[in-house]
């Protein structure tokens, strides 16, 4: 096992922590009707080449809003998703799913508070698609795990998956590569473990990684490998077949708040409370076959804790960031 620590603690612009040569401009943002909530991961970006549009999708209080976007930042509609009433279901124990554009509703799941005292809390937290299922994690460390059916609205709960002992944080997916693949879902928990599985009819556990006493807040895949973020600012890159340390980058001054990446380059993304969004270049060595990181750009949103950014296309060209309170969606493209 090879272990490699990376130093890359952004601080004043101007100081010796500069972020470096800048390879992405600030374009025009998108406005959203309310602002981003205080939430780790609070951004998802659907991109649709066919239709020429983007939809993002942004959480505020008991609501979410879904917006879309032409390539140049023109807001097309905007629609404000709220929980659904009645039922005996109180709106924070429901789980919902929607049509792309928000228009239709075409599912919605009660979470079970079981045995949940009455000052915890109930929530789900962490999605990902793999194959035809939706995985949701929840509160209690379960994952929900749900069939899609190619055709209609007939979603079913498969099974729950119970190996996290605290609240699932985030989930990441990746298509599966072939027969031999070891690995293709990981969930992560407050306790910073992460759960790597294998998805199918049902889901077999591969390899747990023990967390040290932080919450991994965000998790990505990529080729196999677990990028992972951290409260205390640090992203751990490691072998998802066999759970080892790869390289350990101290990235923030604080809290890490969304990892992102882009399949085609290998691009990662990592945001965190400290204002800063970076970007850095995963390759793997031809000779060795260790992962190589290379810092490639330093972007700060002054004044405003991050708390959501994602890339909004496959070649990581282009990204988006969302900050508490802050009622737009601020977009970055490469120059």
């Amino acid at each position: 096992m090879r272990t490699c620590v990376v130093s890359m603690v952004a601080a004043d612009s101007e100081g010796p922590n500069d972020p470096g040569v800048r390879m992405f401009r600030r374009e025009r943002s998108i406005p959203l009707r309310g602002s981003a909530a205080a939430l780790c991961n609070n951004l998802s970006v659907l991109q649709l080449p066919l239709r020429n549009l983007t939809h993002f999708g942004v959480v505020h209080g008991p609501s979410a809003h879904l917006l879309s976007a032409a390539p140049e930042g023109v807001p097309l509609a905007q629609r404000q998703l709220h929980a659904k009433e009645g039922a005996g279901v109180s709106p924070p124990l429901i789980t919902q799913m929607y049509e792309s554009d928000g228009s239709v509703m075409v599912y919605w799941h009660a979470l079970d508070a079981g045995d949940a005292s009455p000052v915890q809390a109930v929530f789900a937290r962490g999605i990902a698609s793999s194959g035809h299922f939706i995985c949701v994690g929840t509160w209690s460390g379960r994952v929900l795990v749900f069939d899609i059916p190619a055709k209609g609205p007939n979603i079913v709960l498969s099974e729950e998956l119970a190996a996290h002992p605290t609240s699932v944080t985030d989930i990441a997916s990746e298509p599966a590569q072939g027969q031999d693949c070891v690995a293709d879902m990981v969930t992560a928990d407050d306790s910073g473990l992460l759960c790597i599985w294998q998805s199918g009819p049902e889901f077999k556990l591969s390899t747990q990684i023990p967390g040290f006493g932080v919450p991994c807040t965000s998790v990505q895949l990529w080729q196999g490998t677990i990028a992972a973020g951290y409260g205390n600012g640090q992203v751990r890159l490691y072998e998802a077949s066999t759970g080892n340390l790869h390289i350990q980058i101290n990235a923030h001054a604080r809290a890490i708040c969304a990892l992102d990446l882009a399949p085609e380059v290998g691009k990662l993304l990592t945001a965190a409370e400290d204002t800063f969004v970076h970007i850095w270049k995963l390759s793997r060595s031809p000779e060795s076959g260790y992962i190589e990181v290379e810092h490639c750009h330093g972007e700060c949103v002054p004044d405003t804790q991050v708390c959501g950014a994602r890339f909004c296309d496959p070649s990581g060209n282009s990204f988006a960031v969302t900050g508490y309170d802050l009622a737009e969606i601020l977009r970055f493209s490469s120059m």
